[in-house]
């Protein structure tokens, strides 16, 4: 029937119809729940993300050594980036791309996406000043904890919710689906082991932050058992069509996980030289897997993104190459913790957050109704900044911590600054592509009222 659309519930067809303005304004409403998260997430990447790496990294630098600078501050630092930005767009995102989200006649229940949002952004926003400023963190700490894991359990339940179309093919999962969905459980082992370490912590330690051990071991499984995975299916689930490559080698993926969950495993056990190994062997299969080592097939999709998104993209792999070497550099020649430095910091944001800059202005857009981002050129620039920055990061950290040259020590405030820049100029071409989409839908409404 014209006007109306058959709402799908709890896996079968609930029979009712429901009115064509309800599906638009529960997408609406979806679209706006997704600024919310990406907004957030901006926030936390520029003010206790961002600045206050850049802040740490000054102090140290000035220091020549970690110095007095306290392991809180450096924890509520990553902790900010990794589950404040990057965890509220893994969650928007999450929520947005459940189109069936028990939807009736009498409209869809929205009530989870927005108490996801307050726990989740309440929680990370906790850990933050309790680390920062040390009050009630004995309190504070696990209950931030608490607050993660139970809005990442909210939106955990609300994704059986997604259903396929009675008349879609039932296809077994494809490889990029098993990599984002084992990447989604061990997100949610990482918050239950984050509880797990807040509450020892707030019985039995002088301070906020993880003992440094751990904490080596809990960033191994974030980044190789959590974020990295997620880009991996991301990557197999998109990137072959936007750089015009060919199709994915299923077998390869399924190698490279079976490497890496394994490292993981043996890093979380104490085991690095063999962890690492393993997941530089996995991070080489992945390589081979979505063939960045290979030419395109057929010319790249640039429509709405700028012409160097392809050499980015395959940038952002070489950079986890270098992460992985690094990491095996360091698991038998580490003196200082700057080869361990380095190694993160070549994965999370040479790896990370240079994917994040180079498929958000490809994706993101699309999510508001536009096919391209505000300005291409800030794009390039986001993305130009952001791996000088890296680079001069990741081989002067190797320099000045393990007392190779005193000169390095006045590289790493310059790229800090460096970075800064351009996590800045991501943030503002992102705000100025939903605030131009808001106008659209304003004028839009107003033309419908009319």
């Amino acid at each position: 029937m014209a006007g109306t659309l058959v709402a799908i519930h709890s896996g079968q067809e609930s029979g009712q119809e429901v009115p064509f303005f309800l599906l638009a304004q529960k997408e609406k409403h979806f679209a706006l729940l997704l600024r919310v998260y990406i907004g957030s997430g901006l926030l936390f990447m520029l003010l206790p993300g961002t600045f206050l790496g850049v802040w740490n990294l000054i102090s140290i630098s000035g220091q020549h050594g970690l110095g007095a600078l306290s392991p809180a501050w450096i924890q509520a630092h990553g902790h900010a980036q990794i589950f404040g930005w990057i965890g509220s767009f893994i969650l928007g995102l999450g929520f947005y791309s459940l189109p069936h989200i028990k939807i009736s006649a009498k409209g869809a229940r929205f009530l989870p996406g927005w108490t996801c949002w307050v726990m989740w952004t309440g929680g990370v926003l906790m850990r933050w000043f309790a680390n920062s400023y040390l009050w009630h963190w004995r309190v504070l700490l696990p209950v931030s904890a608490a607050l993660d894991l139970a809005a990442f359990l909210i939106f955990f339940r609300a994704l059986p919710s997604h259903k396929r179309w009675p008349s879609a093919q039932q296809k077994p999962s494809e490889m990029w689906m098993v990599t984002v969905i084992l990447a989604t459980c061990a997100f949610l082992l990482a918050l239950i082991v984050n509880l797990a370490a807040s509450i020892y912590v707030a019985r039995s330690a002088a301070d906020p932050a993880f003992p440094h051990r751990f904490d080596q071991r809990y960033l191994v499984l974030l980044g190789w058992g959590v974020l990295v995975p997620l880009v991996w299916g991301f990557t197999a689930r998109w990137v072959p069509v936007f750089l015009g490559l060919e199709q994915p080698q299923q077998r390869l993926l399924l190698a490279g996980l079976m490497l890496d969950y394994p490292g993981v495993v043996a890093a979380a056990f104490g085991f690095l030289p063999a962890a690492c190994v393993l997941l530089l062997c996995g991070a080489l299969a992945v390589v081979l897997a979505v063939r960045m080592s290979e030419p395109a097939v057929r010319p790249p999709k640039l429509i709405g993104v700028h012409a160097s998104f392809p050499v980015f993209v395959r940038m952002a792999y070489a950079w986890m190459i270098v992460a992985a070497c690094l990491g095996v550099w360091a698991s038998k020649a580490d003196r200082a913790g700057g080869i361990w430095g380095s190694s993160r910091h070549a994965l999370t944001v040479g790896f990370i957050s240079t994917m994040v800059f180079a498929i958000g202005p490809r994706v993101l857009p699309f999510f508001t109704g536009f096919v391209r981002i505000f300005s291409t050129r800030l794009m390039f620039a986001a993305l130009a900044l952001l791996n000088l920055g890296c680079f001069l990061r990741v081989t002067s950290e190797v320099i000045a911590y393990e007392g190779h040259g005193r000169w390095a020590w006045s590289v790493l405030p310059v790229s800090a600054v460096t970075e800064l820049t351009a996590v800045s100029i991501f943030a503002l071409n992102l705000l100025l592509t939903f605030l131009r989409s808001q106008k659209s839908e304003d004028l839009a409404a107003a033309v419908g009222t009319r």
